[in-house]
């Protein structure tokens, strides 16, 4: 089989990136054009201006892209790109640039789930260490900041098949660690910042309730099909809002609310915050608040995963996905994992939060069974994985 190399393009949410990847093994380029500065001042990303930044970097990072790996429009063999899911504008932006470069190159053109994406920045980076063997059933954990769901991932031939068991009935994982880093006025994006804060707290100073589960998800599964009554396969589904209400209620009881809004100011007038200036402005009383709501997530993440993993017999985990960065997780994982005999594999920090290799890698499956998408195909704000 001779080698392809793939152009892939990622839009999904506030990152504009593009890369070059020989064969969904080996990295060629990666460029990825960060939209924090433009969303900070808002504490989250806001749609509208999500796509007017796509629309300024799409053109500039995929030429770096393609200079990074010193190939030319003409010398890629496919062009891959984000359909969905994500922001149908900023999903837009991507889709409408690579139909154009697809039909003026007369390349192929690749519709990619971002979700499968995540799964194979994994894979990518487990091939180009020469891992090119997996021990099956794998289930894969992909944890951001707007998913939070649990995959059995099976391979026939070169293509991937996906069935979800499990997912978050409300705000995903990484929208917590943002929302709570926001409410105790540590600015955007939060998990970051909870991640190099929580080793300076106590993280048994306060209790957090596990989230209390107790019927099915009325919404159907995350995978597009209707949850049957006679369905009897174990699900591990996620929840946090509660803890984001625990922590406000936490807030308000303690009458933390001046310092919150001390702290908030004090951090927008410094460019860009070092760990020494949110010590400087936090008390001892907001460090362990962090601690131990980092330890409660990572508690239920890590137990509902590895529950999931030994209900299903698997051989394989993958976590991966924006919140697979934090340190603590990885830590604890590989911690649990190994004492259930089970490997645990991430991809590497780059990697875990949005990027085009990721997309590219995922497309050379549908590149070798010529799985490539109509002209007419457009964004799924939606789009489920299969």
């Amino acid at each position: 089989m001779p080698d392809a190399y793939i152009l892939g393009i990622e839009s999904s949410c506030d990152e504009t990136a593009a890369a070059v990847v020989r064969s969904g093994e080996q990295l060629i380029s990666n460029v990825v054009a960060s939209q924090i500065a433009t969303h900070q001042p808002y504490g989250g990303v806001v749609p509208e201006l999500a796509s007017r930044e796509h629309l300024r970097a799409i053109v500039p990072v995929v030429r770096q892209a393609l200079a990074d790996a010193k190939h030319t429009y003409d010398s890629v063999d496919a062009i891959a790109v984000t359909q969905g899911p994500g922001l149908a504008g900023a999903l837009l932006v991507g889709i409408v640039y690579a139909k154009a470069l697809a039909f003026a190159l007369g390349k192929p053109l690749i519709a990619v789930n971002h979700l499968e994406g995540h799964i194979h920045a994994v894979l990518l980076e487990e091939r180009q260490k020469g891992n090119h063997e997996l021990q099956f059933p794998v289930l894969a954990l992909v944890v951001s900041g707007g998913h939070t769901h649990l995959y059995l991932a099976s391979q026939n031939g070169d293509a991937w098949s996906y069935e979800n068991i499990g997912h978050t009935r409300d705000d995903a994982a990484g929208e917590a660690f943002d929302k709570v880093a926001k409410l105790l006025g540590l600015g955007y994006p939060g998990g970051p910042v909870i991640d190099r804060l929580a080793p300076h707290g106590d993280p048994h100073s306060v209790k957090f309730p596990p989230a209390q589960i107790k019927h099915r998800d009325r919404r159907g599964r995350a995978d597009g099909r209707t949850v049957k009554p006679d369905d009897d396969r174990p699900r591990f589904d996620f929840s946090y809002s509660g803890i984001k209400t625990a922590v406000l209620r936490y807030v308000e009881s303690h009458q933390m609310q001046a310092a919150v809004e001390a702290r908030r100011k004090a951090l927008a007038n410094i460019s860009k915050p070092k760990l020494d200036d949110y010590l400087l402005h936090c008390d001892k009383l907001t460090l362990d608040l962090v601690a131990s709501f980092q330890r409660a997530m990572i508690e239920d993440l890590v137990g509902k995963t590895l529950a999931a993993a030994e209900a299903y017999d698997i051989a394989t985990l993958f976590v991966t996905g924006g919140v697979a960065a934090n340190q603590e997780l990885r830590r604890t994982f590989e911690r649990e994992g190994a004492k259930q005999g089970l490997p645990v594999f991430f991809p590497s920090r780059p990697l875990s939060t949005d990027n085009a290799a990721m997309i590219a890698a995922a497309a050379y499956p549908k590149f070798l069974a010529r799985d490539f998408a109509p002209m007419d195909f457009s964004a799924e704000a939606g789009m489920a994985l299969k």
